[in-house]
């Protein structure tokens, strides 16, 4: 692309003066250009586009343009440059903008505008001359610009290129590759394209450029900067991850991904991105609510059940019998689990009058394929107020797809998967990472010391426990051994010592159970895992010094010992010959809040957004998160007493 820098004695033609210009004809020489011809009748080249639009697409010799100004003496010559009436002008080319004038220039927005008070209202125009004030004339217009930008603190976005680097865009701006870097830490190992970039601008750079000349070729013109996407959130000191996420709506993976600085912990007044669209709440956490006392049976409403009994590929296997199939399909025997709990759930609907018309559909599922498209096409389930199931992720989040449009409500029953969240999806099992984001908190509502003894395969983990700048971080010996000493360096005396544990090796878990009870003498302790542990289970752990340490664990389900739960128990007995399983209990408990919630004076989503309920094992606290799709957060803190019972922690 080529600049053209005009220089004209007078760049101001009154409109009564304009319009008494007779219309005439040039033809276009060997060589002229529009900046030329525009000189020759005392018009802007703005103006010759308007009457020959197609001369914008570019001239040639013997053309013929039409021309309203003034007649060109023979004579005529173009102005000089150094002339000391003349102006700096610029030819505005395609592409040009506001910000990339004043870089290139060295001026600053405030100048340019006062210049030429018609950019704040029409903006920059191809073949526009504009002025351009002097340096000496912007250098007041520069400091105020400065001190309005100090001001501001609001930083510049650039969108990475082709073929740009790191130095080049550094240069771009005005500052050094290490300011980049240490704005954007991702970019240290490799620059990629599309990257979006945070300029911190240097205040000195304006003043210290030179105003670049028509041959200098290392100046590259960039499109306009976007405004960002995204806000900025203070970190207030004792905030939390946890906390973070929750006021935000967000995963600890897309806060991070966001702001890879968290990766080497959280720390008080960093500035953290969020995404412009979502507004930070400080949630409420939900008292527990009975909804069999607010039925409303009213209207009538539709629930449908999507689960994989895959019938017609039982009826197709002339290998297996239905019943080697139940000895060995370890999927169909959950699905039959889950089925016979939601069942359980409908009577009791009924025996409560709920005005609810319950469908069941076979959804034929494997983990990469369902009939679900068919479904919904033959059924009209876009009319359902609400669906449990499929099972899968990849069939949930397909069927959560087509319904969201319609803004029916799809329940995921058993995937603790996360991945692609639609508004109207919800899921309800606790993800991971909220259970140990929740752990955390929950040790710290309680004032102790949080200590940390990880494996070193448990990579995940430990970078997880780097983030929380109050965990220490209790170091091995060279072989991954765990030692006394340095367990008891991180410990405190006079308040409760929280040790968390993460190991699946079983040597480890006892010389570190050992330890901790002879700390005992001396520290106030409790024993911590943050999710399920298999190992704990083996019979060469002692489950007496796990309760003798009060291991606190989390845990989907708890032991219910009500009156309510003793009754389910024994109806599921009588009705099934079997004491219910895990996906029995929670196919009822799935099964009959989804019935409650639907069966209110308030809509299913007000019940989701406000209410927190418990079934027989299972809690529902769900919390909407970024992508408006809701996540269940309820699970149990549970611990081991002195007598071997286990019991729920306050």
């Amino acid at each position: 692309m080529k600049y053209f820098i005009v220089a004209v004695a007078f760049l101001a033609v009154s409109f009564y003066g304009f319009s008494q210009d007779k219309i005439q004809k040039h033809t276009v020489q060997k060589g002229e250009t529009i900046t030329e011809i525009a000189q020759k009748y005392k018009v802007t080249p703005a103006t010759i586009y308007q009457l020959n639009p197609d001369a914008q697409n570019g001239i040639q010799p013997d053309m013929v343009l039409l021309i309203q100004g003034t007649n060109p003496k023979k004579d005529d010559k173009q102005v000089n440059v150094s002339s000391t009436t003349a102006q700096k002008t610029h030819v505005v080319a395609a592409n040009e903008t506001i910000y990339g004038l004043t870089k290139k220039y060295s001026i600053s927005e405030d100048a340019l505008f006062a210049s030429n008070p018609f950019l704040k209202k029409e903006g920059l125009k191809v073949g526009e001359i504009i002025v351009i004030p002097s340096q000496s004339n912007t250098t007041q217009s520069i400091v105020k610009s400065n001190k309005k930008s100090d001001q501001k603190k609001e930083n510049i976005i650039h969108q990475v290129v082709a073929k740009e680097t790191k130095f080049s865009i550094a240069k771009q701006y005005g500052i050094t590759v290490d300011a980049l870097e240490a704005a954007n830490p991702e970019i240290k190992e490799s620059l990629q394209i599309g990257f979006r970039l945070k300029i911190i601008p240097n205040q000195n750079a304006i003043s210290n450029q030179s105003i670049p000349t028509r041959d200098d070729q290392s100046m590259v013109v960039k499109p306009e900067i976007k405004k960002p996407d995204y806000k900025t959130y203070e970190v207030q000191p004792k905030e939390t991850m946890y906390a973070l996420t929750r006021k935000f709506g967000m995963t600890q993976e897309d806060l991070i991904r966001m702001n890879p600085e968290l990766k080497v912990g959280l720390k008080d007044g960093m500035i953290l991105k969020y995404p412009i669209n979502i507004a930070p709440k400080d949630p409420i956490d939900k008292a527990l609510t009975d909804l069999t006392k607010t039925i409303a049976t009213q209207n009538k409403k539709q629930l449908v059940l999507l689960l994989p009994f895959n019938i017609s590929k039982m009826e197709g296997d002339t290998v297996n019998s239905t019943a080697s199939r139940l000895k060995t399909d370890k999927f169909l025997n959950m699905t039959l689990d889950f089925y016979s709990g939601a069942l359980m759930a409908i009577d009791s609907a009924k025996t409560l009058g709920l005005n609810i018309n319950v469908k069941i559909f076979d959804s034929q599922e494997t983990k990469n394929s369902s009939n679900i498209v068919s479904l919904i096409q033959q059924n009209d389930l876009k009319t359902a107020n609400a669906i449990i199931g499929p099972f899968y992720q990849a069939n949930i989040e397909k069927t959560a797809e087509l319904l969201n449009k319609s803004n029916v409500p799809v329940i995921s029953p058993l995937s603790k998967e996360t991945g692609k969240l639609y508004s109207n999806l919800l899921q309800s099992m606790p993800s991971s990472d909220w259970i140990k984001n929740s752990m955390l908190e929950f040790l710290r509502s309680k004032n102790g010391n949080i200590a940390a003894i990880v494996d070193p395969k448990k990579l995940s983990t430990k970078q997880f426990l780097l983030q929380n700048k109050d965990v220490k971080m209790i170091s091995l010996t060279e072989k991954g051994a765990v030692n006394a000493d340095s367990i008891a360096k991180k410990l405190v005396k006079g308040k409760i010592n929280y040790v968390i544990l993460d190991s699946e090796k079983t040597g480890m878990i006892i010389s570190t159970t050992n330890a901790l009870i002879n700390l005992m003498a001396t520290y106030q302790m409790q024993l911590v895992i943050l999710e399920k542990n298999e190992t704990l289970d083996f019979e060469e752990i002692s489950l007496n010094k796990l309760a003798q340490l009060h291991l606190l664990y989390p845990s989907l389900t708890r032991d219910n010992e009500t009156v309510e739960g003793l009754i389910f128990g024994k109806k599921f007995k009588e009705k099934n010959k079997i004491f219910p399983n895990q996906f029995a209990t929670r196919g009822f408990d799935v099964t009959f809040d989804t019935l409650l919630r639907l069966s209110q004076e308030q809509s299913f989503e007000a019940t989701i957004e406000n209410i927190a309920t418990e079934g027989v094992e299972n809690k529902f606290s769900y919390e909407k998160k970024t992508s408006g799709a809701f996540v269940n957060g309820g699970f149990y803190i549970l611990y081991y007493d002195n007598n071997l019972s286990v019991k729920e922690a306050n």
